[in-house]
């Protein structure tokens, strides 16, 4: 018995030190900039500055399958898997376009431009410049799957029908957590908004 509860205790450690150093390291990693423009009850109106992905195309419209094979093929790129084997740091969120055929998307950082990232080693990973845009976003907790997001998209197309804010097909998952964070996790819905919202959505 009393081996049992010395393991259960070792096990215990172990996970708050694996959250603790999730938690930490959210705070330091560089993140897709945006301003909030306006708040709404249930969403929030951002605008995006203009920023650079590395991006691969899945035929699949399946969150899960998406996720995992994605983030596979961009993870091993960024940790090496490029001609220079340069690792490159990790960013957030990791982004999903909700199409019949996805789209998965690491933010490059900063430092870096489409001329001085190295060339992948993966023929289907692309980079991908995403202009300035204005959205509409809507979060949510948990573990997210294909039933959570078509929630969450669904009621975020129904507050912005309710407020007369045009929106675009453009839907996007945004994921912040790595799988083995358990606390506070976050997720998010984004779509983009039409133009002539403008008047709408200043503060």
């Amino acid at each position: 018995m009393k081996i049992l509860f010395i393991s259960l205790g070792v096990l215990l450690l172990a996970f708050i030190v694996v959250q603790l150093y999730a938690m930490n390291a959210q705070r330091s990693i560089e993140t897709y900039p945006y301003v909030v423009n306006k708040k709404y009850v249930t969403f929030e109106i951002r605008s995006y500055e203009a920023s650079l992905f590395t991006s691969v195309k899945l035929s699949t419209k399946e969150f899960k399958e998406a996720s995992s094979k994605g983030f596979s093929i961009l993870a091993g790129y960024i940790f090496g898997g490029n001609e220079k084997n340069e690792k490159i740091s990790m960013t957030s969120p990791v982004a999903m376009s909700l199409e019949d055929s996805m789209t998965v998307m690491f933010l490059v950082p900063k430092k870096f431009n489409k001329e001085t990232l190295p060339q992948p080693s993966e023929s289907q990973i692309e980079f991908r410049n995403e202009p300035a845009k204005t959205v509409a976003a809507i979060t949510f907790g948990g573990w997210a799957n294909d039933t959570k997001i078509e929630k969450y998209k669904e009621k975020l197309k129904v507050a912005l029908d309710a407020e007369g804010i045009k929106y675009t097909n453009r839907f996007y998952y945004l994921g912040y957590n790595p799988p083995f964070e358990v606390f506070n996790r976050k997720n998010e819905v984004i779509v983009e908004l039409q133009s002539e919202n403008r008047d709408l959505i200043k503060k």
